[in-house]
C-alpha cells in the first residue's frame, strides 16, 4: 500500500526506506513555479483554467492548487508567513493583466504605478504614499528590489536600525498561523513552514521591500562590505535577531507542534556560480554561532528539520552548514563550481538532506529537448536518491519561459523513477 505523502517525506527526513522519492514543487518561495507556467500547466493537464493567484508576487510565483499537486504528484505544502516581501497580506484576491498578457490574481495591497520606462513599480504595504520598493522591468516577469538607502553616516549607525522589522509575532500573526495549522491538521501531505524573521542577512530581505522607509543599511554591497569592514555591528544585529527568531519559533511551535515537519530558516546565499561570498572560517565565525543557537533550539523542543537554501558554489561550507545544525540544504546548484551531485552525495550525504538539485534550471530544464530533460532527470533521482535523504525539486524555482513540454518530462521522470502509470 502506498505511504501518504506526509509518511513518505518524514521516513526521508529520518533516512528511512520509502516507496518514492517525495517532491516538492510550489510549497516555498525557493521550490516555486512561475505564474505563467502554472497556467500552462494546467492547461497541459486538461485542469480548469481560472486566473492563478499570485502568492508570492516578488518573484511572480503562482498558486499550485491541489488538482495540479496530485496531478504532478506533488507531496509537500508550505505555510508563509502572513504578509508577502512587499509587506502586505494575500487577500481580497482581485484580477491584474501581467506584461506577459496573462489575467492573474493578485492581492488587494498588490499596488502598482509605471514609471517613464514603462517598468512597473510596486509598493510596500501598497502605500501609494511611499516611495516605491521594487521594479519590474517592461519585458521582464518578476521583480526586483528598489534600493532605497540614505547615504552612510558611520557615526550614526545604529544597529536596531537594522532590526526594526524584527519583531515577535503579533496577534494577527498568531490569529494567522493558527488557521493555517488547522487547515492542516489531519492532512496526509507533507508540511514545510517559513517562520520568517529567522534569516540572518538575507540580501533579498536586507533591502526591506515590505518596509516603507528602512533604516541602517540596506544596500546589497553595502551589507556585504559590512560583513568584512563592521563585524561588530553585524554581530550586535545578529545576537538580537537571534534571540527574537527563537522567540517566533517557540510560538509557531506552541500551534503547529508536530503539524510542521521542517521549517525554513535561512534562504542568505553564500555562494556565486564560481565561488563564494565569504571563507569557510567567516561563516563559522560570523553566521554559525547564530544560526547554532537556532538549530539547538528546534532539535531540543521539536520534531522539525530546518531547511538551509544558498544558492551557487557552497561545496567548502556545506560541513558549516551542517555544523550550524541545519539537516537540509536547498537548492544543491548541480551546474555551479565543485557541486558535482555524486561527490555531495558521497561527502555529505550523511550529514544533510538534499532538498533539491533534482533538475537543472538554468540550461538543461529550459534549453534540453524533452529525451535530455528526462534522462537528466531520472539521473539525478538515481544518485541523490541512493540510501534516501533526497526531497525532489529543481534547483530554484521554475521559471515562466521554460517550455511546458520540459516540466511535463520531468514530471514523466519520476514517475518512471515510481513505477506510476504515466
Amino acid at each position: 500500500m502506498p505511504l501518504t505523502s506526509r509518511e513518505r517525506l518524514r521516513r526521508v527526513l529520518n533516512r528511512e526506506a520509502a516507496d518514492r522519492i517525495p517532491v516538492d514543487l510550489g510549497a516555498t518561495s525557493v521550490t516555486g513555479i512561475h505564474v505563467r507556467m502554472v497556467e500552462l500547466l494546467r492547461r497541459l493537464y486538461g485542469l480548469p483554467v481560472e486566473p492563478v493567484k499570485v502568492v508570492e508576487p516578488y518573484q511572480m510565483l503562482g498558486e499550485v492548487a491541489p488538482d495540479l499537486r496530485e496531478v504532478m504528484g506533488i507531496d509537500v505544502v508550505g505555510i508563509s508567513p502572513r504578509t508577502t516581501l512587499f509587506g502586505f497580506e494575500n487577500s481580497g484576491w482581485r484580477e491584474f493583466r501581467t506584461f506577459w498578457g496573462q489575467v492573474v490574481l493578485v492581492p488587494a495591497k498588490f499596488e502598482t504605478s509605471l514609471d517613464e520606462n514603462g517598468d512597473l513599480l510596486i509598493y510596500p504595504e501598497g502605500d501609494r504614499g511611499a516611495p516605491p520598493s521594487g521594479r519590474m522591468p517592461s519585458a521582464g516577469f518578476f521583480f526586483d528590489t528598489i534600493v532605497r538607502q540614505d547615504p552612510i553616516d558611520e557615526s550614526a549607525l545604529d544597529p536596531a536600525d537594522n532590526l526594526e522589522e524584527f519583531e515577535p509575532l503579533s496577534e494577527a500573526d498568531l490569529a494567522y498561523w493558527k488557521a493555517a495549522v488547522a487547515g492542516l491538521e489531519g492532512s496526509s501531505e507533507g508540511v514545510i513552514a517559513n517562520v520568517g524573521g529567522t534569516a540572518l542577512g538575507d540580501i533579498a530581505l536586507v533591502p526591506a521591500p515590505f518596509m516603507k522607509h528602512p533604516r541602517g543599511i540596506r544596500d546589497v554591497a553595502e551589507w556585504y562590505m559590512a560583513t568584512r569592514a563592521r563585524p561588530d555591528y553585524v554581530h550586535a544585529v545578529f545576537e538580537k535577531q537571534a534571540e527574537i527568531a527563537i522567540e517566533r519559533l517557540r510560538a509557531v511551535h506552541g500551534i503547529a507542534g508536530d503539524v510542521v515537519q521542517a521549517v525554513f530558516l535561512c534562504g542568505t546565499d553564500f555562494g556565486t556560480q564560481d565561488s563564494q561570498f565569504l571563507s569557510p572560517a567567516a561563516f563559522r565565525e560570523l553566521y554559525l554561532p547564530y544560526y547554532r543557537r537556532m538549530n539547538d533550539w528546534i532539535h531540543e523542543h521539536t520534531t522539525w528539520k530546518s531547511f538551509k537554501h544558498s544558492c551557487g558554489s557552497v561545496e567548502p561550507l556545506i560541513a558549516g552548514f551542517a555544523d550550524a545544525g541545519f539537516d537540509i540544504l536547498n537548492p544543491v546548484q548541480i551546474n555551479a563550481a565543485r557541486m558535482d551531485p555524486r561527490r555531495l552525495k558521497d561527502d555529505y550525504g550523511g550529514r544533510v538532506i538534499f532538498w533539491g538539485g533534482g533538475a537543472d534550471t538554468q540550461k538543461v530544464l529550459p534549453f534540453g529537448t524533452p529525451a535530455e530533460v528526462e534522462a537528466h532527470v531520472l539521473r539525478q533521482c538515481e544518485i541523490f536518491g541512493r540510501d534516501g535523504g533526497f526531497v525532489f525539486t529543481t534547483v530554484h524555482n521554475i521559471q515562466a519561459n521554460v517550455p511546458v513540454e520540459n516540466v511535463a518530462a520531468m514530471v514523466r521522470a519520476l514517475r518512471r523513477r515510481s513505477a506510476l502509470p504515466a
